[in-house]
């Protein structure tokens, strides 16, 4: 068996924690009494913006932004569209911090602790750091350092994301795993040189929605965190 990976770099959002649940709950707090709202619908709406606005920043269209801003440039449009327009702006503002109070997935909290006995762990995240920040203490996630899109002044899957992560480790990209549930996310990190392992989350998008499979270049496939840690040799402990 290899010699397991000096780092583990986690995408977030899908990944580690439940995103779709978490903003389907603050839009059903935010939508004003009597309003009937999908809020599921309103939750999968936001995010198929994500990629268009993370891409207006990775294609050079505009200098950097960080995520909370273009999540609060698609959301008018996704309340206008569901019958939501009446929100003022602050209550937009809050919804907009609904990314920040995300739940964790039931395995996350244990098995990252497990897996920092044996590695550095790390977000390698489109999300801030005062985002990732904001999140991690609410879900109860304690990490190594906070990495990803902000310190490289891009998007992921751009490759400079992937590298300027190993490289603030002082590692070679070889010497650290990315670990995501999204297919596109590892197929860029392998491309780097960065080793790779999919998380199945088969509910990220709800019960009715479509779960990723792993790409060919996943190195390991695990049913959760817990099960990627067991895959790695990690002691329990």
């Amino acid at each position: 068996m290899p010699a397991a990976p000096r780092a583990l770099l986690l995408d977030v959002f899908g990944t580690c924690v439940d995103w779709r649940s978490g903003v389907a709950r603050a839009v059903r707090a935010a939508a004003p009494p009597g309003v009937g709202v999908d809020a599921g619908a309103v939750a999968d709406a936001w995010r198929a913006r994500y990629q268009p606005q993370l891409e207006t920043v990775r294609s050079g269209a505009r200098p950097w932004v960080d995520l909370d801003t273009l999540h609060r440039e698609a959301l008018d449009d996704v309340l206008a569209a569901h019958g939501l327009d009446g929100l003022d702006g602050e209550a937009r503002d809050d919804l907009t911090r609904a990314w920040h109070r995300l739940d964790p997935w039931p395995d996350t909290v244990a098995a990252l602790a497990r897996m920092r006995r044996h590695a550095v762990v790390a977000p390698l995240s489109n999300g801030h750091i005062a985002l990732i920040v904001a999140l991690s203490r609410h879900a109860g996630m304690t990490w190594d350092a906070v990495l990803g899109a902000e310190p490289a002044r891009s998007y992921k899957p751009r490759p400079e994301v992937y590298l300027q992560g190993v490289e603030a480790l002082g590692l070679r990209p070889g010497e650290a795993m990315m670990v995501a549930c999204h297919a596109s996310d590892l197929v860029a990190a392998d491309a780097c040189g960065l080793r790779t392992a999919f998380v199945r989350r088969p509910l990220e998008h709800g019960p009715r929605g479509a779960a990723e499979e792993p790409p060919e270049v996943a190195g390991l496939v695990a049913d959760d965190l817990g099960a990627l840690a067991d895959a790695l040799g990690f002691d329990p402990g």
